[in-house]
């Protein structure tokens, strides 16, 4: 069942009474106060993005007991923190147990399906959008060996960059570049939560990763399975500057980008959610770290 993500931005006061999430929104703008109840086990991603938001300590347990995400955001109204359950399998220490002995090879293996999607959905990305020929992104894809250690990722991100926004001259992907870099980093934050939360519903760590290896970095396995669903935030991003003008993250750009867990994606062969294709991933996944299968399950676009 897809999940219902959720976005505070103005002064609120969270509660839970019978198992339901008392939302009681503060007068503001000349705005009334408001009150609404929504079911605790109908929410997935909870986005925090006011100083003026009060949570009980029962809505956060209950939340993260429904393997909910709970996203805050700092001054500049970024996500700057993530909240994961701990406990989101009934088999966890199974599931961490194979993914702690995966050997190095079966790692490189899985890093090199991942490129190689990323790769081919972000070519079908820049054909769908502008109509570029991409069969050197296809060849590149193809070529990608165990581990990508000759780096054609990076040669097929400077390709995908250098033309995915045609009418912004010398764009350059930063994160603290000018726009819509900012549109992008929040919608890659939206989807990291996604994913994360996917990965803790698999049973297994977010911070082992199979590439990435960034001692500061919590959640580097969120970081390799988000790869080969960055194009469809990249496309939702396109379609958000075409509607709104404004260079910051508006409310009205939030309300475009938080709708990236329900993004169709194509998984299997099916049309599905991004979120209910996430768990997939993640599910096929952890069939890879306990010897069921030798390869991920990643949507094509």
């Amino acid at each position: 069942m897809i999940k219902r993500t959720l976005c505070f931005s103005h002064p609120a006061y969270l509660s839970l009474r019978n198992g339901q999430l008392v939302v009681r929104l503060e007068k503001h703008d000349d705005k009334p106060e408001k009150q609404a109840t929504i079911p605790i086990e109908d929410i997935g991603i909870v986005v925090l993005d006011h100083r003026q938001i009060t949570l009980t300590h029962g809505v956060v347990a209950a939340l993260l007991d429904n393997n909910a995400s709970i996203i805050t955001c700092d001054n500049s109204h970024m996500p700057v923190g993530l909240m994961l359950p701990l406990e989101g399998h009934t088999i966890q220490q199974e599931r961490f147990q194979d993914q702690l002995n995966s050997s190095l090879p079966l790692r490189k293996q899985l890093w090199q399906q991942t490129v190689q999607q990323k790769i081919r959905n972000q070519g079908a990305l820049l054909h769908e959008l502008h109509g570029i020929e991409v069969g050197n992104m296809s060849t590149w894809a193809n070529d990608v060996r165990s581990g990508d250690n000759t780096n054609l990722e990076g040669r097929a991100a400077a390709f995908y960059w250098s033309h995915m926004f045609p009418s912004i001259h010398d764009f350059t992907r930063s994160r603290d570049g000018a726009y819509p870099n900012a549109l992008l980093n929040y919608g890659y934050a939206i989807l990291r939560a996604v994913i994360a939360r996917a990965l803790v519903g698999s049973g297994l760590l977010p911070t082992l990763g199979i590439h990435h290896h960034n001692r500061y970095n919590a959640y580097c396995l969120a970081d390799d399975i988000m790869e080969p669903y960055r194009p469809y935030v990249d496309r939702l991003v396109m379609e958000t500057m075409a509607v709104c003008s404004d260079v910051e993250v508006t409310t009205a750009i939030k309300s475009h980008l938080l709708t990236i867990p329900t993004l169709e994606v194509h998984i299997s062969g099916q049309r599905s959610p991004l979120m209910v294709a996430a768990s997939q991933t993640t599910a096929s996944l952890a069939r890879c770290f306990s010897g069921e299968n030798r390869r991920i399950i990643y949507p094509e676009m």
